[in-house]
């Protein structure tokens, strides 16, 4: 025997099943009692057997509907749990994402690449950039402000977060063209040590002593000139000659706007900038964004092998 049966028919059942009384399920269920009622024996009629026995003592569950009411409790059930499913789906796909980031990611259309197959899985999200300040190493992260970031590692309480690095690249010294190391091709860390360095703000943490190379210089403490918070300081720090500071490669013409000028430099790792999230982050935008941001790594990694270039990731 086939059987088309509707949820509401069930939670009227369930409703009568669980009052033992037409009237009291009438008003739970919003109906008048004779609409219950008539619902009820239409579902009786499709089933082929009574559900309920009727009589001046009241109402009774008979064989057929005691068998019948755990299943009706376990689909409605099952069918609530597909509407909230559906209906979370439905709010994240509407949502907005927010990605943070300090600098630009730029990096031969980085940023393109991984929001257009973003959008392409997940059409209806909005994405929205968000420029956070360098006092944040985070990007937004930390204070919920940001669902995604681009962040230079290492990242201030790493235990907190999930990354995937997507660009490697050396590390450059920027300074003065009037320096007397500007002259040189190449820079060696060991030049700089008595240098004074433009230095991230202290609650960057982990990432002020990175771009300071604190690793790298046998230690012996770094000679701070001024901090910096922003590409546009870093700039005019340069200028004046405060200081001269690391940068990675793909930062570099941010800088280089006259006055200014980088050298590669050895004995320094290279920088990685990285697509980051909160570690209890489990949202499927997050998730896609982050599958984009990995195919598109992936692809720019093959690019390089192959020894071609262009916009990563398309």
């Amino acid at each position: 025997m086939v059987m088309d049966v509707h949820g509401r028919d069930l939670r009227y059942f369930v409703g009568v099943a669980e009052e033992l009384h037409f009237t009291r399920a009438a008003e739970r269920l919003f109906l008048s009692q004779p609409a219950l009622s008539k619902q009820i024996r239409m579902l009786e009629r499709q089933l082929g057997a009574p559900l309920f026995e009727r009589d001046s003592r009241g109402v009774r569950l008979t064989p057929v509907g005691t068998a019948l009411l755990p299943h009706a409790r376990r689909t409605l059930a099952a069918w609530a749990a597909a509407e909230e499913a559906v209906e979370r789906a439905k709010a994240e796909q509407q949502a907005t994402l927010v990605v943070g980031m300090s600098t630009s990611p730029g990096r031969g259309g980085l940023l393109p690449a991984i929001r257009s197959r973003f959008t392409a899985a997940c059409a209806h999200a909005q994405v929205r950039l968000r420029q956070v300040g360098w006092e944040d190493a985070t990007a937004g992260l930390a204070d919920g402000t940001s669902d995604v970031a681009y962040v230079w590692l290492p990242l201030p309480d790493p235990d907190r977060y999930r990354w995937l690095v997507v660009a490697a690249e050396p590390r450059l010294v920027a300074l003065p063209e009037t320096h007397p190391l500007a002259v040189r091709e190449t820079v060696d860390f060991a030049d700089l040590l008595d240098e004074p360095f433009l230095a991230l703000p202290e609650s960057t943490g982990e990432l002020r002593d990175y771009w300071l190379a604190l690793d790298a210089r046998g230690g012996r403490p770094a000679r701070i000139g001024a901090e910096i918070a922003g590409t546009e300081e870093t700039y005019e720090a340069l200028v004046d000659g405060r200081g001269v500071c690391l940068v990675a490669t793909g930062n570099a013409p941010l800088l280089t706007l006259g006055g200014v000028v980088t050298r590669p430099v050895t004995g320094v790792s290279p920088s990685r900038l990285a697509v980051a999230w909160r570690a209890d982050d489990r949202r499927d935008l997050v998730r896609h964004y982050v599958l984009a941001a990995r195919q598109v790594a992936e692809k720019s990694a093959e690019q390089v092998a192959a020894g071609k270039s262009g916009p990563a990731g398309e």
